[in-house]
């Protein structure tokens, strides 16, 4: 069995995570349950942080916190001294009311609405990486019209497609993202944006994927910016500050999946730019990053459980949970692969091969197909590993299920970070019928 961060099996024969029980976990808080390894997140970021610092070269990580996102994350992610990617103006709203630095706020998004820039200047963000033409005069007449200055980064397709799933890979030219380096719209952009008195252009933005185990794809795409930068500072003398190289960085979720340590990703891109930087006579900009699944996709295990049982002859066992789509959508949308252990049982040989099922009214609803794993009965607690990136910031009420809880753990000690939803919360927004007929 593989275990990830502070992960343990303690005398009893239990998972723990961060000191704690999950069995005791299970019953105090109820499941579905998410669990975060605080520990194991500490270590990633500070991972990628000293990275940069040990290389001497200036840089921000910032948490691509799509992956999840609450006020206690950005807290921590606060403490950690990272940077902040948000794509909407709900996880601005939320990691302003953190507290966190609106200077170190990244605004990302493809459709950002009036409202929602209006919301990035107003919360003084650090940045805004703008996506389309469209968004260039929005923020040029938002800008005017307050009088005030906004530093943006270009987001570009760089034409590099990532060795990823189709709905994941984002930087070849075929994307609803960002201005197509190869076609001229990067250019066109450019010089729409470089002499207007209140945006202040720093450099480009790309990302090519995610979930993404090799080097090559983002050396490739910093050598394709970094000839960019070069074209723009010839012919119009830019000097280009800062160039972020996205995020995308794969995590373990099977033993098929062969991941890099954080450094390994962080020193490839450096050596690239670096040796463009000389080779091109630019001088080094900043590197930023966007780590987000790397960061919490692993430090979140999920705890359901086990409910009804059900035997087809000759073809399959299943065992229900729970829980299921509703708080992890990403086996029926991304066909994702994931292990369990039975928490209780954890010290036990796995012995029998279950197909965990969901309890939401969908035949698709199935978390993991062909699971090996302990003899499981009702009332075990099932732990499913690896579910930190988007399993709650996905999750849904479809049936109308109260999304789950969310926990956090270190050295012994456990916190509600979210609270479960009731059937309350589900209808509060709800109203009755009120048209007349006749």
């Amino acid at each position: 069995m593989h275990l990830f961060g502070t992960q343990n099996v303690d005398e009893n024969g239990h998972l723990t995570i961060g000191g704690v029980d999950t069995v005791t976990l299970a019953k105090e808080y109820g499941t579905p349950l998410f669990v975060y390894d605080l520990q194991l997140i500490r270590d990633r970021a500070r991972g990628f942080i000293e990275t940069f610092q040990n290389l001497g070269v200036k840089a921000e990580v910032a948490y691509a916190s799509k992956a999840f996102s609450c006020i206690a994350i950005y807290q921590l992610a606060k403490e950690e001294n990272l940077s902040l990617d948000v794509v909407s103006g709900g996880e601005l709203y939320t990691a302003i009311q953190a507290g966190f630095p609106s200077e170190r706020i990244h605004f990302h998004g493809n459709n950002k609405s009036y409202f929602e820039l209006e919301l990035a200047f107003d919360s003084n963000v650090g940045c805004i990486v703008v996506d389309n033409f469209y968004e260039i005069e929005k923020l040029k007449e938002i800008s005017e019209a307050k009088q005030q200055s906004m530093r943006i980064l270009l987001r570009v397709t760089p034409g590099v497609e990532a060795h990823t799933h189709d709905f994941i890979t984002t930087g070849q030219a075929d994307s609803k993202f960002g201005f197509d380096l190869n076609n001229g719209q990067a250019d066109e952009a450019f010089l729409k944006v470089k002499d207007h008195e209140y945006l202040n252009v720093l450099g480009l933005h790309c990302h090519i994927g995610s979930q993404i185990f090799e080097t090559d794809g983002f050396s490739l795409a910093a050598e394709k910016l970094m000839k960019k930068i070069s074209e723009w500072k010839q012919e119009f003398d830019f000097h280009c500050t800062v160039l972020n190289l996205g995020g995308g960085f794969g995590i373990r979720y099977t033993e098929e999946d062969k991941p890099l340590e954080p450094q390994d990703y962080v020193k490839e891109m450096i050596e690239t730019v670096q040796a463009f930087a000389g080779k091109l006579n630019l001088t080094m900009p900043e590197i930023w990053i966007e780590p987000g699944r790397s960061l919490v996709g692993d430090a979140g295990t999920s705890l359901y459980t086990v409910g009804s049982q059900k035997t087809v002859p000759n073809i399959r066992e299943y065992i229900a949970v729970d829980g299921g789509m509703s708080d992890n959508i990403r086996p029926a949308l991304y066909d994702a692969k994931y292990e369990a252990v039975v928490a209780n049982k954890a010290n036990e040989e796995k012995t029998n091969t279950y197909t965990v099922a969901g309890k939401l009214c969908e035949s698709g609803d199935k978390l993991i197909v062909d699971a090996l794993l302990q003899n499981t009965e009702p009332g075990d607690i099932l732990a499913i590993f690896c579910t930190g990136a988007y399993g709650y910031s996905m999750a849904s009420n479809y049936n109308r299920i109260p999304r789950p809880a969310v926990v956090f753990v270190e050295e012994g000690q456990h916190q509600l970070a979210i609270n479960r939803e009731s059937y309350e919360n589900i209808i509060q927004n709800d109203l009755p019928l009120s048209l007349k007929r006749g």
